[in-house]
């Protein structure tokens, strides 16, 4: 598929991206989970300023983002560990 022009809105704003067709779904899901985001913190917080409320979701987002790279390092290693494991209790059955 060959690339699309969409017009996504975040924090009332309207910004115009060219995208490949298939992204545009996932695009557009993302756009609604950060403008949820933004409207539970102005309705739970003091801040109305629309910058504030931005960089507050940029914050969870990125937060969200650094805890799945650290499971998936750790997952990373323990699978590591596992092979190694199977590696060794192979040898050992083939070298008897």
């Amino acid at each position: 598929m060959g690339e699309i022009s969409i017009k996504i809105p975040i924090s009332d704003r309207i910004y115009p991206l060219r995208i490949k067709a298939e992204e545009e779904e996932m695009i557009r899901r993302a756009a609604k989970i950060i403008n949820e985001r933004i409207k539970e913190y102005q309705d739970n917080y003091a801040a109305n300023d629309k910058q504030d409320l931005l960089s507050m979701a940029v914050l969870h987002f990125a937060t969200i983002v650094l805890k799945l790279e650290t499971e998936t390092s750790k997952q990373n290693v323990d699978v590591a560990d596992k092979v190694e494991q199977l590696n060794g209790m192979l040898n050992d059955f083939f070298s008897k």
